[in-house]
């Protein structure tokens, strides 16, 4: 692999989140590019998973809580990590209005319990700390939210992954400073979807559910629109900026990875779009009172595209149908496409001359 100038090479990559959904298929991908890779976990949250599915033996797996600072501190001592992508989370917007103070915990004092371990490790030098397209405060943007708009967070996970961003900055300001080797980022990324997603409350994992039980969904808002994207599309954003953060210290700070206007549809049209790759979806609203959400969420992605030389490989159908191909093989033999549909993404890329395939 010639990738991402072959930055990750021999690296030492620390993930945290590894056995999650984003997280197992970062993983994947820096084995691949040749990196040696330390996870920190909890278990993973579903069974089936796509961490254990993928039985990656060669990664060093500790199952570990980012709240236990001891734990987080001894497992950076130990394995000296070049570089870390800091994915681990509470990530459910539901679930955060029944859990508010573990979202709290996790995604905020876990990231802190990771920073400052990050202080007495001396190898370290580009962390990226993912938060989400959620983090911006709601208003009417036409256009989309850029990295400049500003922070907000209605529910406790959005309002926890704003502190998130404001925790990032303040370590970069306050102890990673223009003498300091540490280069921190954050990224925000749109609604994910792709082979090996089993978490509750998310719509293609419900939809396959439903489809199974022979039920039709009941969903909240189906009119409600979001950004969406193959999983790996925020991945190559990921390791495109940490490529270029390890050679250059001017890309600190704040970057969205979204798909733009070609990848946005309601919840509705998503899962008619579906249904031309996944037999008996149904939907049916739900009109019950719900906690709030936001109706439109419109992610602006022109700073990583002229800036990083980042964009979509994959357009909404395409991800559609290799999502269902996905779901379908696993259900018909428990065999899983993930390798194939990275090795698909990668030659896409190189095809269209991504600026981080050459």
């Amino acid at each position: 692999m010639t990738a991402f100038n072959n930055v990750y090479k021999d690296k030492r990559v620390l993930v945290t989140g590894h056995t999650g959904f984003k997280g197992s298929w970062l993983t994947l991908w820096l084995r691949k590019l040749g990196a040696h890779v330390t996870g920190l976990s909890l278990d993973p949250d579903t069974k089936p998973s796509h961490w254990d599915l993928l039985q990656l033996k060669d990664v060093v797996d500790c199952r570990v809580d980012l709240r236990d600072a001891v734990a987080v501190h001894q497992i950076m001592q130990k394995h000296q990590p070049e570089i870390i992508f800091h994915l681990a989370a509470q990530p459910l917007v539901r679930r955060s209005y029944n859990y508010p103070v573990d979202t709290f915990s996790t995604n905020v004092m876990g990231l802190i319990n990771l920073l400052q371990s990050v202080r007495d490790c001396s190898s370290v030098r580009v962390l990226i700390n993912a938060t989400t397209d959620k983090v911006y405060a709601e208003q009417q943007c036409e256009q989309g939210y850029s990295e400049t708009y500003p922070l907000g967070g209605h529910d406790p996970y959005s309002s926890s992954k704003a502190c998130a961003e404001l925790v990032t900055e303040c370590w970069q300001k306050s102890f990673f400073s223009s003498d300091s080797v540490v280069r921190l980022a954050t990224v925000r990324a749109g609604n994910v979807i792709g082979g090996g997603d089993w978490a509750e409350d998310r719509l293609v994992p419900d939809l396959v559910r439903a489809s199974i039980a022979g039920e039709a969904l009941m969903v909240r808002q189906p009119h409600a629109v979001r950004p969406w994207q193959h999983v790996l599309e925020p991945l190559s954003g990921y390791l495109r900026l940490g490529q270029l953060l390890w050679q250059d210290a001017s890309f600190k700070g704040a970057w969205n990875f979204g798909p733009g206007r070609a990848g946005e549809a309601s919840v509705q049209q998503l899962s008619k779009s579906l249904a031309m790759h996944w037999e008996n979806i149904k939907i049916e609203h739900d009109s019950r009172l719900h906690p709030h959400e936001a109706s439109i969420l419109r992610l602006n992605a022109d700073a990583a595209h002229k800036q990083l030389g980042w964009y979509p490989v994959w357009g909404i159908d395409e991800t559609l149908e290799r999502t269902a191909r996905w779901y379908k093989k696993f259900y018909e033999n428990q065999s899983i496409l993930s390798q194939q549909d990275l090795d698909a993404y990668i030659k896409a890329a190189k095809t269209l001359k991504m600026a981080w395939a050459e």
